[in-house]
């Protein structure tokens, strides 16, 4: 694990190297037919290469044909200008040109755009403090605008990469956290434990991550690690609550026992990981992977109250199937 560990690190090292100095955006993000206030990059053989000038406009055909064929790794912003960009997205969002399902948009590709730079960073204490205007912007936008809360959520076809996935979770977890009564700050730690969740798998080689097809046993003895790994990276820091460690270690605990890496039941596992045990299930069903095809909403939800129930905290179980249809049908 250590020697594939090293080789993880080197790959991650390249490609901070080839963007050191910039940040990653979407460009479904950039305002159509409107001067742009920062110049926008695109990384070509590891060079950066300035593609929108200062002041240049996109029109709408254009943003949505470039966005289409985004990888996540085309499109980037100085670093110098990253508050300009956070500012540019909070006008959007305050704006009165834009109806709530586009802020949704917006607020859902900043912020994942976001989550792929802090899931490479080192520290992961630091990846934490940063996220936090992350959970507080989907706080404040689920609590504004519950109408568009379905548009947060990427379309059930998605690919499957990490930070989609932890992204989608915490949406679900937070709309399951408030129908459950949890106050701000609950929430905002219930937020955080769901984005990071799977921290632990940055320590799985990358060929079981990105394997295409089902593990075999050795590779799913090393994937049922990342609970572990995730506490062990949690644990090197002391600003982070024990909510986000449980959220982390515990969510693949089942309420009948028989989960790992501790085999809980019932109450002895916390609520966050509870909630996460749900949304983290829901989402696998419902998200395109490489081996199948996935399930529609509702037939995710009849299998998870009909066929695998025991695995759930029976209450939260019910809570999230009400929650769930109404974020689906709002979609």
């Amino acid at each position: 694990m250590s020697i594939m560990f090293n080789i993880l690190k080197h790959l991650a090292d390249k490609t901070s190297m080839t963007t050191k100095g910039y940040f990653r955006i979407r460009l479904s993000t950039i305002r159509p037919n409107e001067e742009i206030p920062f110049a926008i990059y695109v990384n070509l053989d590891g060079k950066m290469v300035n593609y929108v000038k200062i002041g240049d406009k996109l029109s709408s055909e254009k943003i949505q044909n470039l966005h289409n064929k985004d990888t996540g790794e085309s499109f980037f912003v100085e670093d110098k200008d990253k508050a300009l960009y956070r500012e540019y997205v909070k006008d959007s969002m305050n704006s009165d040109l834009l109806d709530n399902d586009q802020k949704a948009i917006i607020l859902r590709e900043s912020s994942i755009a976001i989550l792929e730079d802090l899931f490479e960073v080192p520290d992961v204490g630091q990846a934490i403090e940063q996220t936090k205007p992350i959970v507080t912007d989907l706080l404040t936008f689920m609590a504004e605008a519950p109408e568009s809360v379905g548009n947060l959520i990427s379309l059930s076809g998605h690919d499957f990469y990490t930070y989609n996935h932890s992204f989608d979770v915490s949406i679900y977890s937070l709309g399951l956290g408030a129908a459950l009564g949890f106050d701000q700050k609950t929430l905002t730690e219930l937020g955080l434990g769901s984005i990071f969740h799977d921290i632990g798998k940055r320590m799985v080689a990358l060929e079981v991550l990105c394997k295409k097809g089902p593990l075999d046993e050795s590779e799913w003895v090393q994937m049922k690690m990342h609970p572990q790994f995730g506490l062990k990276l949690l644990n090197e820091h002391t600003n982070i609550s024990n909510g986000v460690k449980a959220a982390c270690y515990e969510h693949h605990e089942s309420w009948k026992g028989g989960g790992y890496p501790q085999d809980l039941s019932g109450h002895e596992i916390h609520p966050f990981a509870r909630i996460i045990s749900l949304t983290d299930t829901y989402d696998a069903m419902t998200t395109q992977r490489s081996y199948n095809v996935p399930m529609r909403p509702t037939e995710a939800l009849n299998m998870m109250k009909e066929k695998i129930a025991a695995k759930f905290d029976p209450e939260m179980l019910k809570a999230m199937y009400s929650i769930l249809f109404k974020m689906e049908n709002a979609a």
